[in-house]
């Protein structure tokens, strides 16, 4: 750490063995407690405790106005059904912090009438109240544009500690106390300041980049000259350069280095050549799907005995749902390297083919006719493209055709739209006699025949020609 990087009025961190640090650290310590005894013994003039009686005042007030007003402005809100979501979401958001908002706008107002009217000593301590309640206010507001819970969180609680150190003026110590606990590594020092200012820094920057990759990513979802697999490699591309940029910037930011990267980046490419093929392997995978187009968000495919629809397209594994809601985590490499049956590719039109027998006792031309005409009834089936029926072979106890018809919405699904073909065809036949034969055998057992079985008298003529 170099020595601009502490705050002004610092002064640079001597090279001490750990006793002496642990013993700066406790000095600085020491400092900061003295101040923090003063503010408290500040706290007992009389006009401070009248100052604090005020604000708690305020406080009774700030929560009746909001036990009085909230519910009326909430059934405001609530009928505000043509509103957009955006604007509903930040009323939410107000609706929530309605004491504290209360509560600001009172102390300030006291604040400013007690400057007019008495000395600003008597109004001091409801001065720094007023700055701590609207800071941490703004802070509350500012954290929930972050959507990740634990990020908004932890960025909410470092804001809200700075500037409370800093409204009451003990930034200078506290970051000497966090500046004298530290570790050296060689020429490197670790000290608490720099990893608090690292931390502090990357939660930003993450946040931003959030920010930032949700907006820009929404455009991109809504542009309609992008194909769906166009638009998640854009937001793909989006989040890995934001977010990059996000860490390189925070670690910038804190005067570490970037020049030990070079030998990280050595090691991390040994490691992807030797324990890390598959994965590499699946990442490029998924970026050749993406700009060849071969799938999409959408689209109906089938790869060995997995039927469902593409969720969603990952870094490593396509997501698809079938139609029993199971969801499979098919590896992009294997979208690559095996074969794919996309439903709707190109287009959504679908052939579909089932097949039938009917007995040798009714007439071909009549139960192609009824076969067509009774597919063509069936919803979904497109009317344009009419069915057709064609004769397969002669079995052996049946005249075996095959029916073929057009769908549009593989989507919706295949089995279904077959069994109610099938479900058409025998409520066809049955209006119109047409028989569907099954197997049938006849076994005739000849006289003499090989495996024909014996007379009941055989065994005891047997036995008399025996003796």
């Amino acid at each position: 750490m170099n020595p601009e990087d502490l705050p002004s009025g610092l002064p640079p961190p001597p090279e001490l063995d750990p006793a002496s640090l642990l013993a700066d650290a406790i000095s600085a310590g020491e400092e900061l407690v003295s101040r923090a005894e003063g503010l408290l013994t500040a706290f007992w003039r009389p006009w401070t405790l009248y100052q604090a009686l005020i604000v708690l005042a305020l406080l009774v007030a700030a929560e009746l106005l909001r036990a009085g007003l909230a519910p009326r402005i909430r059934e405001w809100m609530a009928a505000r059904h043509g509103w957009p979501k955006w604007r509903l979401r930040v009323l939410a958001v107000i609706h929530q912090r309605l004491r504290a908002i209360f509560f600001v706008a009172l102390v300030w107002s006291v604040w400013a009438y007690m400057q007019n009217t008495t000395w600003p000593s008597r109004s001091f301590l409801v001065g720094v109240v007023a700055e701590l309640a609207l800071a941490w206010l703004v802070v509350v507001f500012a954290t929930r544009l972050i959507r990740a819970p634990f990020l908004r969180q932890a960025v909410r609680w470092g804001a809200w500690t700075y500037v409370t150190l800093s409204i009451l003026g003990l930034v200078t110590e506290a970051a000497l106390v966090l500046d004298r606990i530290a570790v050296s590594f060689g020429e490197f020092r670790l000290s608490l300041l720099l990893v608090v200012k690292a931390v502090a820094w990357l939660a930003a920057t993450i946040a931003l980049a959030r920010f930032l990759t949700s907006a820009v990513a929404g455009r991109i979802r809504a542009n309609p000259d992008l194909s769906p697999s166009m638009q998640v490699l854009a937001v793909k591309i989006l989040q890995i350069f934001l977010y990059g940029a996000a860490l390189l910037f925070a670690i910038r930011a804190v005067g570490v280095d970037l020049t030990g990267l070079a030998v990280l980046s050595g090691a991390i490419g040994i490691g992807l050549g030797f324990g890390l093929q598959k994965v590499v392997s699946n990442l490029v995978s998924g970026v050749i799907i993406l700009l060849d187009k071969s799938i999409k968000p959408g689209d109906v495919i089938s790869i060995g005995d997995t039927f469902g629809w593409i969720m969603s397209l990952g870094a490593r594994y396509v997501s698809i749902t079938t139609r029993d809601g199971r969801e499979y985590l098919i590896p992009n490499e294997d979208l690559i390297t095996g074969q794919v049956v996309n439903w709707s590719h190109s287009d959504d039109f679908v052939r579909l083919d089932i097949f039938f027998g009917t007995s040798y006792g009714d007439d071909p031309h009549k139960v192609r006719a009824i076969a067509t005409e009774a597919a063509a009834a069936v919803p979904r089936v497109l009317a344009g493209q009419k069915p057709v029926c064609h004769i397969t072979g002669f079995g052996d106890s049946s005249v075996d055709y095959i029916l073929r018809f057009w769908i549009s919405d593989p989507t919706d699904g295949l089995t279904n739209i077959r069994g109610n073909v099938y479900l058409a065809l025998w409520d066809a036949f049955q209006t119109h006699g047409i028989s569907i034969p099954f197997p049938q055998r006849e076994v005739k057992v000849l006289d003499g025949a090989p495996g024909r079985p014996m007379r009941s008298d055989l065994p005891e003529r047997l036995r008399k020609d025996a003796g």
